[in-house]
């Protein structure tokens, strides 16, 4: 329940502090006194957009708190899911800076809109001319009807298989998607696929073949070399082997007169070694130095080949058209088994559709029970407030579309007096006729919901007499389960009410300001005398307000 409303610097109100209590609570005032602006800083503390124009002083922020009991309502889950410290007592707060920053706090804690109106929608129901209006709207009407049916377990199911048939659909949708693009790419990808194939490719031997290239190229000029190498290595009388010969003949002689002479004489000899594995070596090699056009032709096309691909691919080595060639596998074997992806993905979504379908038949069944229940309800209330005649039909339609809350549609139809035909709510009651109905749909709907709190906002529009003392009778009834407040201007409906705040304006100095305050039991009779009989009160119409209030 709402305990304690505090707002600063909010339209025509300096500063104000009110504490309320449980049960049923009247508000009353002059017409622009402020009542809508109180309404409007509730409305702001639980989420409504701010508005820099609201500040009565533009240099001062605006501040609307309020404090809600909540230890009742079961709450806890809330608070842990949103990582906020639980009070039982919670406070939300709502600052608009001079600069038209706006901020909220909840505990303390600072958090966006969405999270301050989803934890407003637990706490308090704010029921206006535009609520009123809402009664048209197709999914408040099934909003009233799943309540009176207990189905928000199953709308929770019904939400959860809704989401899993949802996302197989798109993931059906992906797969087809993806087969028709691959479909048109497919005989070119094929195509690309064996022409790699074809050409045998293999890590790093771009790098040999063109090794092997220069070396085909140059064979005369490299044979000659060689055969130079060999002379110059192998000449029995100045060759470079003969030469090291007795160089090491000569150092073996001195090798044994000092450690000096015996290093050099196997640093020599080392020499010699390798000298000699070198002179073999080109020897081996110049004799497999052959001419021959056909390998360097082949030599050639194969380069050639690996040069085409690369440019064809806008490839830089033989490494990366391997890669491709793996990339062009995979979109292939990807065609050729997308048919069997494709078929997984029609079974899984065939499957989430039935579950999606079981539990909004299941919820098509309490629906459907619940109608008599709703429609018998509203019109034996309806007929304490003046329409004995009233009836009510709601037409429940399956369709073959999947809603957020089903696969039903309604169509709330109704008749005031007897012997006229059903129509659309919206097209045939008077304001008068909607907010009755809206207060016996409230009432109805106070056995079945949690909320805290409702404050109806002169929903006692165009009804008067007999029919005002029944509304205020049905709201004190509601009282008892709730907390309710009544913004009215019916003396009738205010003589029901625990207690009585009064909405007034005042000046101070060159400004006005508004100013909300309880009303002790004298001025309680004097205001309602003033709702019967205007600012000249009579003695009748004070010693009426007695009667009424009892």
């Amino acid at each position: 329940m709402l305990q304690t409303l505090q707002i600063k610097n909010f339209a025509l109100i300096e500063r104000l502090h009110i504490d309320f209590t449980g049960s049923f609570s009247i508000i009353t005032g002059e017409t622009g006194a402020g009542k809508s602006i109180l309404l409007g800083a509730l409305g702001l503390v639980l989420g409504n957009r701010a508005d820099l124009g609201s500040l009565k002083d533009k240099e001062q922020k605006c501040v609307v708190e309020a404090h809600f009991k909540i230890a009742d309502y079961n709450l806890g889950p809330f608070f842990a899911e949103n990582d906020l410290d639980y009070e039982d007592v919670t406070i939300i707060r709502r600052e608009i800076l001079p600069s038209g920053k706006s901020r909220a706090f909840i505990n303390d804690s600072p958090v966006n809109l969405p999270l301050v109106q989803e934890l407003g929608s637990y706490l308090i129901d704010i029921h206006s001319q535009q609520q009123t209006r809402e009664l048209s709207d197709e999914l408040y009407q099934m909003q009233i009807l799943d309540a009176v049916a207990g189905n928000a377990q199953l709308l929770e199911d019904y939400k959860g298989k809704l989401a899993v048939y949802k996302t197989a659909q798109s993931a059906l949708r992906k797969l087809s998607d993806q087969k028709a693009n691959l479909g048109k790419e497919q005989d070119y990808n094929a195509y690309l696929l064996k022409e790699l194939i074809a050409a045998n490719l293999k890590a790093g031997e771009q790098a040999e073949l063109e090794s092997e290239q220069e070396k085909l190229s140059n064979v005369e000029f490299i044979k000659e070399s060689v055969a130079k190498a060999l002379a110059l290595a192998n000449e029995e009388q100045i060759g470079a082997i003969q030469n090291l010969k007795e160089i090491k003949a000569s150092l073996q002689k001195i090798s044994g007169i000092s450690p000096e002479y015996t290093g050099f004489y196997e640093r020599i000899s080392s020499v010699l070694i390798e000298l000699d594995d070198v002179a073999d070596g080109l020897a081996e090699s110049y004799e497999g130095l052959v001419n021959d056009p056909e390998a360097l032709e082949k030599v050639n096309e194969k380069l050639q080949l690996i040069y085409t691909l690369q440019k064809k691919h806008n490839a830089a080595s033989v490494e990366e058209l391997l890669t491709i060639q793996d990339d062009l596998e995979s979109k292939v074997i990807l065609v050729e088994g997308i048919d069997e992806a494709i078929a997984k993905a029609e079974a899984t979504v065939s499957k989430a559709r039935g579950e999606a379908d079981a539990v909004a038949t299941k919820l098509r069944a309490t629906r459907l029970k619940a109608v008599p229940v709703l429609a018998d309800s509203i019109t034996a209330i309806l007929a304490q407030l003046g329409m004995p005649n009233a009836r009510f039909k709601f037409e429940l339609n399956e369709t073959e579309t999947y809603h957020s809350n089903g696969k039903d549609i309604i169509n709330l139809l109704f008749s005031a007096n007897k012997g006229t035909d059903f129509g659309l709510l919206k097209k045939v009651a008077s304001g008068g006729e909607m907010s009755r109905i809206m207060l016996s749909i409230k009432s109805v709907l106070a056995k079945y919901s949690k909320l805290p709190a409702i404050i109806f906002d002169e929903i006692d529009t165009g009804v008067s007499g007999e029919v005002a003392i029944k509304m205020g009778d049905i709201m004190k009834g509601m009282s008892h389960t709730m907390q309710v407040f009544a913004i009215t201007h019916l003396p009738q409906i205010a003589a029901k009410g625990d207690q009585h705040y009064k909405v007034y304006k005042k000046t101070q100095g060159d400004t006005t300001v508004s100013e909300l305050k309880l009303l002790v039991p004298d001025e309680r009779i004097r205001e309602i005398a003033e709702m019967l009989s205007g600012k000249d009160v009579s003695e009748s119409a004070l010693t009426h307000a007695k009667a009424l209030l009892g």
